[in-house]
């Protein structure tokens, strides 16, 4: 059955995607307009909604007890609040000459059209899968879904072996690694970098490889995957290099994520080069009046470069979503851009990051200065303080600060916010240096360690002048 536009007096906003950008706008858009002025209708082909996909490695470590912990909102409350939302439903081709969406019903099989006047693309992202030889066998995970996350834990409550190989190093990487290694796994861990956390400098990364190799975790960098392999019962018993084979019970993939955009692609939507949708300040996608994106399925502004990312981070999404349903509900918001803060942790280390690292740099054909420095989280005569080393880039001659890389004890993390506050601001690492800081010993030092690079950083720039 199909959901006609001429027989609706009233404009029908139709949402693919049921989680945090998603319903973001569909409950801005409904708080704007009513239910006579406005009908949502809203589709979800998981089993879950408007939940936490960050949090799914501290569930699977036992750091969290309960999956439901992690949704902030059910399908059941969504629709209390006046949006048709549809789950177990997949959307799997958008009409946009006839400005409607294709549904199946993933229980029954059935399809239906829905018609729509305003639409919001926001399908997330998936976990990369290599195109391996036993990429798809029964133990090999991705973590990208709450599903996800459930499957994982089933294989682990039905496996008996207690070997674990983590394929990638990023930020996912990690943290299942340190997942399993709570829950008293063998954990190794195959990376093709020459050290975990691409998202840092390698020199920073290395103090994660030291931290993870003190945990137990086994580091295999500077490796490729070359297959999967397979056990009689076809199930995965090892992951295979050029070099050596690492036997395996179970098999992570923290390769990354690749924006979810194979529909938008059908249709002819414009994407970025890493395969983001494409929009204006206002989340409408680029040359569509009526159609807005958001979530892990966008590429945003990099404040810092200049240059179009995809980030996929649960905050960005959930901004994006309050800037989509706002313009949809007749206001006007924007979404300016990302300076690329993202914060992690192994254990007590914690790992923080933002703006450009050394290679972005390069990239946007920036000259730059880098300074790296040794702190301590309070005054060093405070019970508690834990060493923190702090890493920033800043523009020769100008003194721009173009980025910081933190990894530290307690204490260590969050100061990366200080960072990002200065890059939103455009500051100088000498206007740094003057920032008024909270000081007291069982929190800082006199000199912030932030404030210390900056110190150190404007000495450099001022020794790279002509």
């Amino acid at each position: 059955m199909s959901m006609s536009r001429v027989s609706r007096t009233k404009e029908r906003l139709v949402v693919v995607g049921g989680d945090a950008a998603g319903m973001s706008a569909a409950s801005q858009a409904r708080r704007m307009k009513g239910p006579d002025e406005l009908e949502i209708v809203a589709f979800e082909r998981g089993h879950f909604t408007s939940y936490s996909a960050c949090g799914i490695p501290y569930w699977v470590g036992g750091d969290v007890s309960d999956r439901d912990q992690l949704i902030a909102r059910t399908p059941e409350e969504h629709r209390e609040r006046g949006i048709d939302l549809r789950m177990r439903t997949e959307v799997t081709e958008l009409d946009l000459d006839g400005g409607r969406v294709r549904a199946r019903d993933l229980e029954s099989g059935a399809e239906a059209w829905a018609s729509y006047d305003k639409l919001v693309i926001a399908t997330g992202a998936h976990p990369v899968r290599p195109p391996l030889p036993g990429i798809d066998a029964p133990g090999v995970h991705g973590v990208q879904t709450l599903d996800d996350g459930q499957a994982l834990l089933d294989t682990l409550a039905r496996t008996p072996g207690r070997r674990a190989v983590v394929i990638g190093a990023g930020y996912i990487g990690v943290e299942m690694a340190e997942a399993l290694i709570n829950r008293e796994y063998e954990v190794t861990v195959v990376n093709r970098g020459r050290e975990p956390m691409s998202t840092l400098d390698p020199d920073m990364g290395r103090l994660v490889h030291e931290a993870m190799e003190g945990l137990g975790i086994t580091m295999v960098n500077d490796a490729e995957v070359t297959k999967i392999l397979t056990g009689e019962d076809g199930r995965v018993r090892a992951v295979a290099t050029e070099d050596a084979e690492y036997p395996a019970d179970v098999v992570v993939l923290g390769i990354g994520v690749r924006p979810e955009t194979a529909l938008a692609e059908a249709a002819g939507l414009p994407l970025g080069e890493r395969g983001g949708l494409l929009t204006d300040l206002a989340m409408r996608v680029r040359g569509h009046e009526n159609i807005w994106a958001g979530g892990d399925c966008v590429e945003v502004l990099d404040l810092v470069s200049g240059r179009e990312r995809h980030i996929a981070l649960g905050t960005h999404a959930n901004k994006h979503g309050q800037v989509i349903g706002a313009n949809v509900g007749g206001g006007y918001a924007t979404f300016p851009g990302v300076v690329g803060t993202a914060v992690s942790k192994v254990c007590e280390l914690e790992i923080a990051r933002t703006g450009l690292r050394e290679k972005d740099a390069r990239r946007a054909g920036l000259q730059f200065e880098t300074v790296t420095i040794e702190s301590t989280s309070r005054a060093g005569y405070y019970p508690g303080a834990d060493l923190m080393t702090v890493k920033m880039l800043a523009e020769r001659r100008t003194g721009r600060l173009l980025g910081v890389q933190i990894v530290g004890r307690e204490g260590a993390g969050k100061r990366v916010d200080i960072a990002a506050v200065a890059l939103t601001a455009c500051m100088t690492v000498e206007q740094m240096t003057a920032l008024d800081l909270g000081y007291a010993p069982p929190f800082s030092p006199v000199w912030d360690p932030i404030l210390v690079a900056a110190r150190k950083a404007v000495t450099a720039v001022r020794a790279s002048a002509p």
